[in-house]
Parts: C-alpha cells; structure tokens; sequence
C-alpha cells in the first residue's frame, strides 16, 4: 500500500476547519474522587418519578422507531403554553433545533449575528454552514441591544440571543426583547433562546405568543434543564409557520427518540415536581450568590463578584491578577473533587460558572470558596 499523500487526501470545507469541537463541562476532577460537579447547568435533582415511570414503559418498544413529527408531545406542548402544535417542532435538544436555523437560513457569504460572551453554539452554527460570525460586544456580561442592532448588515441572515444568557446568567429587560423583536428586518430570523426561563424571576418577555405571528422569531425551550432529561436530549422551538416548514426539511428523521418523547410529556403534566425544582434552585442561587459577595475582598484587593443570574447557575468573576484568580481557584476546586467551569475558553479567563446543585453540594462548594480566598490572602501567603 502507498503512503498516504496528506495532498491527494480529502479535505475539510474552510470553514469546517475554523471551526472548535464544543467543549462540555468537565466530568472529572483529575485523580480526586467527586464530591460535586456543577460543571454542566444539570437538574440535581432530577427528572421527574412520572418522567422515569413513562421511559421504563416504553423501554420494550425500543425495536420501533420513534414517532418522527413528535406528535404527542408537540400537542402536550401547545395545550401548556397555549401554541397551536403546528407552530411547534421538536429536536434533538434545542442545540439539534438551533443548527437546523443555521442550515435552512445560511450559507457562505451570509452573516450570523451572536453576543461575545453567548453561547458557545452559535459561533459552531454558524461556522458549520460556512457562514461569518459577526460577534458584538456586551456590556457586564450583557447583551446591548442597541449594539445588535446597529451590527445587522445586508448580509445578515441570523440572529442568536439568549434570554437569560449562557454562560454568563444576565437577564435582558422585557422592553429590551420587543425592542429586538420591533427592530429587527422581517427578512432576517430572530432567535431568542430562552433555555433557562423558568429560572426567571419577575417580568420576562418569552416571545411565545409573538412567534406565532411574527415570520422571523423563532422561540426555542430545552427540557434538559428545570425538567432534568438532558439525558435525553429533547428541545423544542416556536416559529411561524414556513419557518417550521424549513427546518422540517433538515431535521434529522426520527430525531427526538421514543424515551425522550414520553419522559418529556409525561414531565409536563408534573407540575409540582417542576415547582419544587424551580424554588429550589431559586433559593440555592440567592444564598450563593449571597456567600460569594461576603467575599468581596481580599486584604484589601478586589475579591469575587457574583453577576446577577436569572439561571440555574452563578458566574464569578475573579480579579485579573493575584493572589486571587479564577484559574487557580478552579484547580483548587478540582483538587478537592469540585467540578465547575472555567470559561477560559470562551475567552473569559477570570470567570468559573458554578451551577446551582444540591444543598449538600451548593454549600460545600461555598465552603470551598471560602478557605480558598481566605488561604489565598496576603497575610495567609508565605
């Protein structure tokens, strides 16, 4: 056999080889067993019983495939949040529903529109079908909605926007969604994704009941996150009509599987399960949030600041210099069996996001923060 010409070999698109594999929250803290990971925006506690219940009663249906269209679950969806079915289509969770947008409204030449600090799948969405990030500056970790607005060009076919954002948890006001929604040309499609919405406290525009109506506003919702199914990986979107109609045309056949489906509806009729996860969440994220601003100070230097989160997570932002910084605290986090996220990344070398877990988990990591700070202090420092 010939040697291989790396020449004559198949090569990549262009674009393809710009682009970064998305990189997922750790699972493993090295060598030390896990004592909490809070690395991945995950439920801590877990889908639903009725959830479970409705997976293990069609495990023995596992030789069929799924209903394609999501039928049930798409009519579960709208007699909750009063959309009509057919304004609604179903993914592989929203990231599935989020690169079909891509797909069916650009390509090469064409540009999509994202934040700095959103998240890391539209800039991998937009790569993928060859088209140009045009990435805008935020202001403290938030969207400006001005700035996105005086960035669409000609060329634009696409704009992503998460409401509340990832990574960073800050909550655009509701007049600055319909300002969006109001300014932005018909023939360029808005996306709001509002993954974290129940997390939301207060005021929020959704854009549900606008979707419906408007030709360029796609909403999409996840079930991986409040409903604790990321397992199974099962996101939805609200869109007019021929919007709906283009990404069926690149939806991947039999996309959402039957598990996904059944847990998903079955969650839906849980209302008190969600509740009980929604307050808890909330009151972990108030309380860590709290015992992270007691640490604002460092002998004297700037300490860690909790952004205000509207998510099931916190961002911490850490001096740009010693004794304290994010990336050293997320080795001492490691070192102790605590997996968070360090946002390097995405290009923010001083920030961790830190979900909210367990209480057992959201206080230790607390405590955890709290000797590295203090050990770090300069009386502390040999």
């Amino acid at each position: 056999m010939s040697p291989i010409n790396a020449a004559s070999a198949p090569q990549m698109k262009p674009w393809i080889a710009a682009m970064h594999a998305y990189v997922p929250g750790q699972a493993k803290a090295g060598g030390s067993p896990v004592i909490a990971k809070l690395s991945s925006n995950e439920n801590p506690l877990g889908p639903s019983p009725m959830a479970v219940a409705a997976m293990q009663a069609v495990l023995a249906d596992g030789h069929r495939y799924p209903d394609p269209a999501s039928t049930e679950l798409r009519g579960a969806l709208g007699e909750k949040y009063d959309v009509d079915p057919a304004h609604i289509i179903c993914g592989t969770g929203s990231d599935e529903i989020l690169h079909m947008i891509a797909s069916a409204f650009a390509g090469p030449g064409d540009e999509i529109i994202h934040v700095r600090h959103g998240f890391a799948v539209y800039d991998g969405a937009a790569r993928r079908v060859g088209a140009t990030p045009v990435v805008v500056a935020d202001v403290d970790y938030a969207a400006d909605v001005g700035a996105v607005l005086a960035a669409i060009t000609p060329a634009t076919r696409i704009i992503y926007l998460a409401n509340p954002n990832n990574p960073t948890g800050t909550l655009l006001p509701a007049a600055d969604i319909r300002r969006l929604i109001g300014e932005v040309p018909a023939n360029v499609v808005l996306v709001l994704d509002c993954a974290y919405a129940e997390f939301v406290e207060g005021e929020y525009e959704d854009g549900l009941a606008l979707a419906q109506t408007l030709p360029n506003l796609v909403v999409t919702r996840t079930f991986s996150k409040i409903h604790g199914l990321a397992a199974q990986r099962v996101g939805w979107a609200v869109a007019a009509l021929p919007i709906i109609a283009a990404l069926d045309r690149v939806r991947g056949p039999f996309n959402v599987t039957t598990t996904g489906q059944a847990a998903a509806v079955a969650s839906l009729a849980d209302h008190s399960h969600i509740v009980m996860v929604r307050d808890e969440t909330i009151r972990l994220r108030g309380w860590l949030a709290g015992e992270i601003a007691k640490l604002k100070d460092v002998g004297g230097n700037a300490g860690l600041r909790a952004i205000p989160s509207a998510c099931n997570f916190i961002l911490v932002e850490f001096p740009e210099n010693g004794p304290v910084t994010a990336a050293d605290c997320n080795q001492y986090l490691l070192d102790h069996g605590i997996i968070c996220r360090y946002l390097a990344v995405q290009h923010m070398p001083r920030c961790l996001r830190i979900s909210i877990g367990t209480e057992n988990e959201t206080r230790t990591v607390a405590a955890a923060l709290r000797d590295y700070v203090e050990g770090r202090s300069p009386e502390n420092i040999a």
